[in-house]
């Protein structure tokens, strides 16, 4: 037993001794830390590894424009590209998420592709998330979802229709179903098609068209978790896809017909 807590403390202290190991923990105390305090333990972790894409996710957040947290992005992008390598990128293609190290990078990149499309590079944030789908086709971050609707913005419908073909078990989702809905209706308007998915989008969460028409207003936090088929998951996929329904014209009022 003493020689077994003797191995632990040993390997305790080495891991206190890389500075990636020490920039890593300062991170996972960031992520339960809040207001500026998360900020600076970023900074530290930063300045013990500056490869920790997580650090640069968290400065991303607190970042006072689109513009500043889009460049701290790609810095933290390329930071997660240097950490692993580029033989994983390679070797690893399909099976990304299964290894830990690659995640700081996954989760900087999709916040890029976030950042990206609300400044209105659309076709970049695009491509970003379709080679994280590439990179993991499980899709372990739930970015297909988001995807779904951004190339349903851009009318890449034959792209829209593999995403949902490749995804073909999530049936079950409500607001992957709502949106082939709407894809449908956009592409073919109100016919046989899109009237059935969306009478299978309302017996999955009927609460959904109240929110995207108005009729109930939105909070102004989204839920910190949702319950499939009840009103936190109406809320939570209002709060993304309302402004693409709105795009569409037509569609609200067909969503209430």
């Amino acid at each position: 037993m003493e020689n077994d807590l003797a191995a632990i403390a040993i390997r305790t202290e080495r891991h206190a001794s890389v500075p990636r190991y020490r920039a890593e923990d300062l991170v996972y105390e960031a992520w339960e830390a809040t207001g500026p305090r998360r900020a600076v333990l970023a900074r530290k972790a930063l300045a013990l590894w500056p490869d920790c894409a997580d650090g640069y996710v968290l400065l991303a957040q607190a970042a006072s424009s689109l513009e500043e947290a889009r460049e701290l992005l790609e810095r933290g992008v390329a930071a997660g590209e240097r950490a692993v390598g580029r033989r994983v990128f390679v070797e690893d293609a399909g099976d990304f998420w299964l290894i830990f190290e690659t995640r700081p990078y996954m989760r900087a990149r999709a916040a890029l592709a976030a950042t990206l499309w609300r400044l209105g590079r659309r076709e970049e944030a695009v491509e970003h998330q379709r080679d994280l789908l590439r990179l993991n086709p499980r899709d372990n971050q739930g970015l297909r979802y988001r995807q779904a609707n951004w190339l349903l913005a851009l009318e890449c419908y034959d792209e829209l229709e593999e995403l949902f073909a490749a995804h073909a078990g999530d049936g079950n989702a409500p607001g992957f179903t709502y949106t082939r809905a709407l894809a449908a209706f956009a592409r073919r308007g109100a016919g046989g098609q899109a009237r059935a998915l969306l009478g299978e989008a309302r017996e999955l969460n009927p609460h959904v068209p109240s929110y995207l028409s108005g009729r109930k207003k939105l909070p102004i936090k989204r839920p910190a978790y949702t319950v499939f088929g009840e009103e936190s998951e109406a809320v939570d996929y209002a709060a993304g896809a309302g402004e693409l329904w709105r795009s569409v014209p037509g569609a609200l009022a067909w969503l209430e017909s």
